[in-house]
């Protein structure tokens, strides 16, 4: 018995030394602590670089018209307020009204995104008209943002016998082939459009009207005053400066109510009894096939850049009326304009 008590004794001192090692040990500081590992792989977020090199920002029609003007002003806001981190330059590439730059940039440049360009109606026109035709349309980039919009407008040179638009749809109505327009748009297109305006509102067969394209409101505004056509159709945020020159008379803007600044006297179509307005927007596009980190940071810096004191400025001092619209809200409204073109086309029967 005495031996059977001695080895329970040895026993519990035993456990009981054991006992204390243990804890002595998870007290230990010392001590490697035990790490739980996941069993999938983590990756570690990677900022965007973008952009590495300049951009490029194409105005595809020649100096001096609404796309022109639009790519300068935007490019100029955009690095003066440093909003953007590379530099922009502008490049013009004329040619079918758009259509030949959209054909080169949507096969050539769909995944390039370092070039931009503006664009407006035409990129749908050029898409649904019948005579030339274009494969290419809004659909083959990727919209960033509405920018402005602006109106069309009827205009003669400042001594021209059109006194108003009823002395020049009056001359339509006896004989259209009397009248030549001339449009920085081919056949079929935006500022056709404009020219055919007042006299499918007047009840003249719009199809009799003779209207003579150019690349560009600079060139067609160079026909007219070179006498090589009796109207131009435009934008009327171009003319402020052949307006102070004295050099041009604005029969009619296609604008719900009268502009201002070097536009104040310059009546509507509908004061003058057509019922007719033609809203010219203005936007960015980018390559159908855009990288993520360049879409996400174009549409922050086109947002931004519509905020800014210096956009307000430019808007003012160019008669434009600001309209931004963000990506989505720009698609759907082109879905929803282009709707409204094909009906305007099939009513003149110029759809393809």
């Amino acid at each position: 018995m005495l031996l059977k008590a001695l080895s329970i004794k040895v026993w519990k001192v035993m456990l009981s030394g054991l006992l204390t090692l243990g804890l002595a040990a998870c007290g230990n500081s010392s001590e490697p602590k035990v790490q739980i590992v996941h069993s999938g792989p983590v990756q570690a977020s990677k900022a965007s670089s973008y952009p590495e090199k300049p951009i490029t920002m194409i105005a595809p029609s020649g100096p001096g018209g609404g796309w022109d003007r639009t790519a300068r002003v935007t490019a100029k806001v955009l690095t003066e307020t440093k909003l953007i981190s590379k530099s922009m330059t502008v490049e013009n590439k004329p040619g079918g009204g758009g259509a030949v730059f959209l054909a080169d940039y949507a096969t050539k440049d769909k995944k390039n995104n370092y070039k931009l360009f503006i664009s407006s109606p035409p990129i749908l026109l050029n898409h649904l008209k019948k005579e030339g035709n274009s494969p290419f349309g809004y659909r083959d980039t990727t919209p960033l943002a509405q920018l402005i919009k602006d109106y069309g407008a009827i205009v003669v040179n400042a001594d021209s016998k059109f006194k108003d638009l009823k002395s020049l749809i009056d001359v339509l109505k006896a004989d259209p082939s009397q009248v030549t327009f001339a449009g920085g748009s081919a056949p079929g297109s935006m500022y056709h459009m404009v020219s055919v305006l007042p006299a499918l509102k007047s009840g003249i067969d719009a199809k009799k009207i003779k209207y003579v394209s150019y690349d560009g409101t600079g060139e067609s505004m160079t026909a007219l005053l070179g006498g090589h056509a009796d109207v131009l159709s435009t934008d009327a945020s171009s003319l402020g400066d052949y307006l102070k020159a004295g050099k041009i008379r604005v029969l009619a803007v296609a604008s719900p109510s009268r502009l201002g600044g070097e536009l104040k006297d310059a009546p509507t179509m509908k004061e003058q009894g057509v019922d007719a307005e033609f809203n010219i927007w203005r936007g960015v596009f980018g390559p159908k096939e855009m990288g993520k980190d360049a879409f996400d940071y174009w549409e922050a810096k086109l947002k931004e850049m519509v905020q800014s004191e210096a956009w307000q400025r430019e808007l003012k001092a160019n008669n434009w009326e600001g309209d931004y619209k963000n990506p989505a809200d720009f698609k759907a409204f082109l879905e929803k304009q282009e709707a409204q073109i094909k009906e305007l086309l099939t009513a003149i029967g110029m759809e393809k």
